[in-house]
């Protein structure tokens, strides 16, 4: 996953570090015995350099994993904390007690008898017992504050299946826990990796957080899935369910914008250069700096960017004689009695250009059971108006086929979401002018 905050001054903090390791003023200590598949293995060094509610910096460090932790054999530096697991080998090991030793037993049987099909079920069923166990004694501080327990956050992100072994133990989620839960705004975070070499690393490598563990945990924990960030701009997945922009009254401040302020103070207080419904996710882009807004605004109105959306649509468009390609242009306006309806004008409304290209027909599986056909759609649209793929799909000047959990023109039984996902994004960055682009498949 793309490295959340800029990395460079943590980065050093790791080069002295691992210096005063090689010295040994600063020892890794081993707390319980390393797991066999990972042996000798180098591991990752995390820093994460934050700044109080004073002002003062503060440096987190810590090592990937629970099997060892940092400890000073001098004078540590006086900013520098080291940041322990956050949930320690003792917890674990009471955790896999129960099932351990009947564990080793099938696993010895299954060698002597490698054929035997029950015994790798049974084993299973008490490994994924166990494993459920340990993640059930994970729960993060987040940026808003909040404590999400690991289950909670792989419901809402991955349908409650189990995480890989170790979510939890990488260094992000382990700083980044300390960090929240002592109310210290994050300012540079970086991974180096420490240990022998080997085909995939080399010592004081410079190395992202992981896809497989903290590309679960970390959004969660931010409240932000971030795909590209630099001085100037932050792209993020937006998903479903959150506003784009903050809305009226203060149920409503909770959005991508006030989000990616608090995460980073120094961005100007309206970065937003665009927005997507709430009720759909994807691709947005926001500006740190008034130059860079001026110049995405620009761009946005211009037509010079580029966007494609995915969407699920209530039917099977072909049963209506409609072409598996094709380009609308249709007119809708606010209804006025009805925020934040739109409503088909064709003297008064503002067109709206929609290119369709039809990716198939596929059967919908509904979260009440139900199972019905929808057409998968790739929209582009030539032009930004509000609820444009919406009114696209859903009036009847456009298919007469609302988008699958359409709120507004269609239903949204229990359960559902909008089907309905910006996948591609590209323009120009606004500070040196490379085309930029970027793609982010749909969850549906």
């Amino acid at each position: 996953m793309f490295p959340p905050f800029p990395e460079e001054e943590a980065e050093q903090v790791c080069r002295d570090a691992i210096a005063r390791l090689e010295a040994g003023t600063l020892l890794l200590e081993q707390r319980s015995a390393p797991s066999e598949e990972r042996g000798n293995h180098g591991l990752m060094l995390g820093v994460l350099v934050c700044t109080d509610a004073a002002g003062k910096r503060v440096v987190l460090e810590t090592f990937s994993g629970i099997s060892r932790e940092l400890r000073p054999a001098a004078d540590s530096p006086a900013d520098c904390i080291y940041v322990p697991p956050i949930v320690s080998p003792e917890a674990i090991a009471v955790a896999l007690a129960k099932n351990d030793a009947e564990i080793h037993l099938l696993t010895e049987k299954i060698r002597n008898s490698p054929g035997t099909q029950a015994l790798k079920e049974a084993r299973r069923a008490l490994t994924t017992e166990s494993l459920a166990k340990v993640h059930a004694l994970y729960s993060f501080h987040c940026a808003d504050g909040k404590q999400r327990p690991l289950m909670e956050i792989c419901r809402e992100r991955s349908g409650g299946k189990l995480p890989p072994t170790g979510t939890g133990d990488c260094c992000g989620p382990k700083l980044l826990d300390y960090a929240f839960s002592h109310n210290l705004q994050p300012r540079s975070m970086c991974e180096v990796f420490y240990g022998e070499a080997s085909s995939r690393h080399i010592q004081g490598e410079r190395c992202p957080p992981c896809d497989e563990r903290c590309g679960i945990v970390l959004p969660a924990m931010l409240g932000l899935e971030i795909l590209y960030r630099d001085k100037d701009i932050i792209v993020v997945n937006k998903q479903s369910g959150v506003l784009s922009v903050p809305g009226r009254g203060p149920d409503k401040q909770d959005c991508i914008v006030n989000r990616v302020r608090r995460l980073f103070p120094q961005c100007i207080a309206q970065p937003a250069v665009h927005r997507l419904d709430m009720e759909t996710s994807g691709l947005l882009v926001l500006a740190f700096t008034k130059e860079a807004h001026r110049e995405l605004c620009r761009q946005f109105e211009a037509g010079e960017v580029r966007k494609q959306y995915i969407a699920l649509l209530d039917g099977v468009l072909a049963q209506k004689g409609i072409p598996t390609h094709g380009q609308t242009e249709l007119f809708f306006r606010l209804d006025v009695e009805h925020r934040p309806h739109q409503i088909w004008d064709a003297e008064h409304g503002k067109k709206a250009i929609t290119e369709w290209q039809v990716l198939g027909v596929e059967r919908y599986h509904a979260p009440d059971g139900g199972i019905r056909n929808a057409t998968r759609v790739l929209f582009t649209p030539h032009t930004g108006r509000t609820h444009q793929l919406r009114l696209a799909s859903a009036d009847s000047h456009g298919f007469g086929v609302p988008i699958i959990g359409d709120s507004l023109y269609g239903r949204c039984n229990p359960g559902e979401r909008l089907m309905l996902h910006a996948r591609y994004l590209s323009f120009s960055h606004p500070a040196d002018g490379r085309r930029m682009e970027f793609s982010c498949p749909s969850a549906f």
